[in-house]
């Protein structure tokens, strides 16, 4: 094991943040926030008025994240192989597992660890910050080493969740922007998988899902996927490919999941009112796939923003329970689609329009040093949020209104 004290964890990061940093300012802050110094660093964060954001640990390459049982948080290093776990003591971190092929997602059930592999999924019997008893329950999932895709995977990494039931659901991205091939794969490609409990065979539980890294279980039991739509798409108006269309096409969708749903990847494109229109360069007669039948998306972010983790919390009034998403950032708009952390609030089993909740990560030029992947309550309350830009973990302390009498 090994412990290194808070401070030391803040001054290396502190110089890692400014060491990737192109500019000292950002964009001014969306409605309702403040900007606010990132305790520890340079830097500043858009958060609502009263909310502190300090450094809790340095982790390069941080992706998902889970809590553990004992009040641990486990962060996944796909760059890496493996998953490091943080605390609960200040300053505590060591490597729970090593030696994996991308690890990215993680979820709990129970003393149950669950580990999505590029490859495969595992489970490990967790217990005071170790691990044991590894068994892969779900195998054969697709990556660039798949002697079919000869080396060439562009959404290899995996999300896992797990059902109240105990189904486990993991997230097999498609091969690339357009590869239509893998509706017809098998296992199929973009889509979420399930398998049941204790693993076995996965079957197609939602297809079309062209990337859904995001993938969490709700409050009520139910699946949902924040999913990063195509790129480059062709204006179904007059076919063009222009940049004007592009920045705000197609809608990333957040989409509560059901057996057999299709969120209409390549053929189907969402649009910014959550309808859909055929894909003119793969399906301009709708022979491909009938677009007009396909379900309304339940809620979505702007074109290439580039939704990562996906959780459920509830927060502190005035915003109360709600989904949590980590946006990355867009590589192909101009001006690029900012990083930021969302929330979308919960409310008789669906989830109300995208609410900025930290900001800053970006200036007005489109410099970046910061691109939060997830965000996740803690035990304590406090919102924990991975960067694997600056290779951290931010603590989020929300301040609680009080009435006086």
């Amino acid at each position: 094991m090994t412990t290194v004290s808070r401070a030391m964890l803040a001054g290396g990061l502190s110089l890692a943040l400014t060491a990737c940093s192109t500019t000292a300012s950002s964009s001014p802050p969306a409605g309702g926030l403040v900007a606010t110094a990132v305790q520890g660093t340079s830097h500043r964060i858009h958060a609502p008025a009263g909310w502190t954001v300090s450094l809790w640990a340095s982790v390069p390459g941080a992706r998902l994240l889970a809590w553990a049982p004992d009040g641990r948080l486990l962060v996944s290093r796909p760059r890496f192989g493996d998953v490091v776990a943080l605390g609960p003591a200040p300053g505590e971190q060591r490597t729970l597992v090593a030696g994996l092929n991308q690890p990215h997602g993680l979820a709990f059930r129970r003393d149950t660890l669950y580990v999505a592999e590029s490859d495969q999924v595992n489970t490990f019997t967790y217990r005071s910050g170790a691990v044991s008893a590894r068994k892969v329950v779900i195998r054969g999932l697709p990556d660039a080493r798949s002697a079919e895709l000869g080396g060439a995977y562009a959404h290899a990494l995996k999300s896992v969740a797990v059902g109240p039931d105990g189904t486990i659901y993991v997230s097999v991205g498609s091969t690339g922007n357009v590869s239509a091939e893998d509706r017809d794969a098998t296992p199929e490609r973009a889509t979420i998988l399930k398998a049941p409990p204790g693993g076995g065979t996965p079957a197609t539980f939602a297809r079309g899902v062209r990337n859904g890294t995001g993938l969490a279980i709700a409050p009520d039991g139910a699946v949902w996927t924040a999913v990063n739509s195509r790129d480059n798409i062709a204006d179904p108006a007059d076919g063009r490919v222009e940049q004007s269309y592009v920045n705000d096409h197609p809608l990333e969708p957040l989409a509560k999941l059901t057996q057999g749903r299709d969120l209409g990847w390549p053929y189907c494109n969402p649009d910014t009112d959550r309808t859909w229109d055929r894909d003119f360069q793969l399906n301009p007669d709708g022979a491909k796939l009938d677009c007009s039948k396909l379900p309304r998306v339940e809620q979505g972010m702007g074109a290439h923003s580039a939704p990562l983790g996906l959780s459920f919390a509830r927060l502190a009034p005035p915003y109360g329970q709600g989904a949590l998403v980590g946006i990355h950032g867009s590589w192909n708009r101009q001006p690029p689609r900012a990083p930021e952390v969302s929330f979308f609030a919960w409310s008789a089993g669906n989830v109300g329009p995208q609410r900025t909740l930290l900001g800053g990560f970006q200036d007005s030029e489109g410099n970046r040093w910061g691109r939060p992947v997830m965000a996740v309550q803690g035990p304590d309350r406090a919102i924990y949020v991975s960067d694997d830009l600056a290779g951290a973990v931010y603590r989020v302390v929300q301040e609680i209104a009080t009435s006086s009498k």
